[in-house]
């Protein structure tokens, strides 16, 4: 069984360009395996080549009924290899909390205010965008197995939405992504599959189609199999092959205006996704605002940074005193510090006091004042923080971070603790203080015997923020020695309190 993730396309492929396709397996967890796809076009004519899409997709082993399988688990070997092998357990429990994001977004959407606010005079009623067709499952679409090939169902997918979509835009659109494509279970030879798609909800420039995908193999079944479905966003492009502006949709009542507020729920999670992706982290302010519709992609977003630089292999030793080593990295704007130590501490222990910034004052001379803003969920926290650093102004700074925190999700990972800079309405900068950003910074913890763990702390600064380097609320200093000394005294002094959590 398979279930594709989501993926982005950006540039069409033409008729005599080669297309290259390349597929590697990230990461294996239980019975479960993530594949990154990335596809990309060459012109023979001139050489060049150009990244059309890229997709992430989550294979299932299934054996018997009965049987259970266990997968083996992949040691990656390259750098990429390993940022990515990390991030693939961010990219899982961000779908696993997918439909709960959803379903938070729905009852902040009305359906009746929505359509108010666009300034449209076509209006086409979701009914006319209809369409429902029947396949027959031969030999050549399936494998030796006798399933039918994904990509086949897929490519039957997109013929009914982009059917579905010119009923809208009354031209021919362009498929822009795919989110979701969900194989629910598999179709044999002989099968009859019901292709039905519908728009889902038009905004401006783009509109949203869902499919669904339904499997019988007599005409006098009474049940059907529902074995696909995905949601396929379309474009309509003008002559200069820019967007135009689409006709209102006016939704069917009852599930259609479910469709409706759920198609607009996620394109706000596109659209937040997009807007914290394309921040640049050479301008201020570095942080972006935080809410219920982007929590989730912003958790991801701080784990995923800071597993991504701790995976990077140019590290530099830049000093050594005690049991404290120092390293640099420099990449572009970037510079980027790691400082670790190993310790006579359970790692989960030491995760758990690290995480826990209201007892950062402990250790951290920096630290004047912690505030718990907000309990987002037990893995993500907002913070106020105020600190005894004074800034150029001459007034001390003060910082609003999300901190993320991550258990290992198999043997080998680290425990991670992540810190970025987030921007609330309830605390705006205040004109007694200068506001602080961190982009990317965190501990990660790894338990190197049963005695042992290796305790590293990561802080990547850019040009904007060089000179915080030494005074910020990361803990960095230019007495960092004994701050992390201090550190270490502390873990050493709490490591044998009860443990909070399992």
């Amino acid at each position: 069984m398979e279930s594709p993730g989501y993926s982005c396309g950006r540039n069409k492929v033409c008729v005599g360009q080669v297309v290259n396709i390349k597929a590697k397996v990230n990461r294996a967890f239980n019975s479960s395996m993530e594949v990154g796809v990335q596809v990309s076009h060459e012109d023979l004519c001139n050489g060049e080549q150009w990244n059309v899409c890229k997709a992430y997709a989550t294979f299932v082993a299934q054996g018997k009924p009965t049987a259970k399988i266990k997968l083996t688990p992949l040691v990656p070997q390259t750098e990429e290899e390993k940022i990515e092998y990390s991030v693939a357990a961010e990219r899982r429990r961000m779908r696993l909390a997918h439909a709960d994001t959803i379903k938070g977004l729905l009852s902040k959407s009305p359906v009746q205010s929505e359509l108010e606010t666009r300034t449209c005079h076509s209006v086409v009623p979701a009914g006319e965008t209809r369409v429902e067709s029947v396949e027959l499952i031969l030999p050549p679409h399936a494998n030796h197995q006798g399933n039918t090939f994904g990509g086949q169902i897929m490519a039957w997918m997109e013929n009914v939405a982009t059917i579905a979509a010119s009923r809208l835009c009354h031209s021919h659109p362009t498929l822009k992504t795919i989110e979701m494509f969900h194989f629910r279970g598999p179709s044999q030879v002989g099968d009859r599959l019901v292709f039905k798609a519908i728009v889902n909800n038009a905004f401006k420039y783009s509109m949203e189609v869902g499919v669904c995908v339904e499997a019988y193999r007599h005409e006098m079944e009474v049940s059907r199999r529902h074995i696909n479905s995905a949601f396929m966003t379309f474009v309509a492009l003008d002559e200069e092959g820019q967007p135009r502006t689409l006709p209102v949709l006016k939704p069917e009542p009852g599930d259609g205006e479910r469709r409706f507020k759920e198609a607009s729920a996620r394109q706000k999670i596109r659209l937040d996704r997009k807007y914290v992706i394309s921040c640049k982290h050479t301008e201020v302010p570095l942080s972006v605002p935080w809410d219920e519709s982007n929590k989730v992609y912003l958790s991801y977003n701080n784990v995923t940074a800071l597993k991504t630089l701790v995976a990077k292999a140019d590290w530099v030793p830049a000093s050594e005193r005690d049991k404290f080593k120092m390293y640099t990295l420099e990449e572009d704007t970037f510079l980027s510090i790691r400082i670790e130590m190993t310790t006579s501490i359970d790692a989960m222990q030491a995760f758990l006091l690290l995480s826990d910034l209201q007892r950062r004052h402990e250790w951290d001379r920096h630290y004047a004042s912690c505030e718990l803003v907000q309990q987002v969920d037990k893995d993500d926290m907002i913070y106020h923080v105020i600190s005894q650093t004074m800034s150029e102004e001459n007034k001390p700074q003060d910082f609003v971070v999300l901190v993320s925190r991550r258990k290992p999700c198999s043997k080998g990972d680290p425990y991670v603790v992540a810190f970025r800079s987030v921007t609330l309405p309830t605390h705006p900068a205040k004109p007694e203080y200068t506001r602080g950003e961190t982009l990317c910074s965190g501990f990660c913890i790894w338990q190197e015997t049963d005695e042992l763990a290796k305790v590293a702390y990561y802080h990547q600064a850019t040009s904007g923020v060089l000179t915080y380097i030494t005074t910020n609320i990361a803990g960095l200093s230019s007495s960092f020695h004994s701050t992390f000394q201090a550190c270490e005294q502390f873990l050493q002094k709490n490591k044998d309190d009860a443990y909070i959590e399992e």
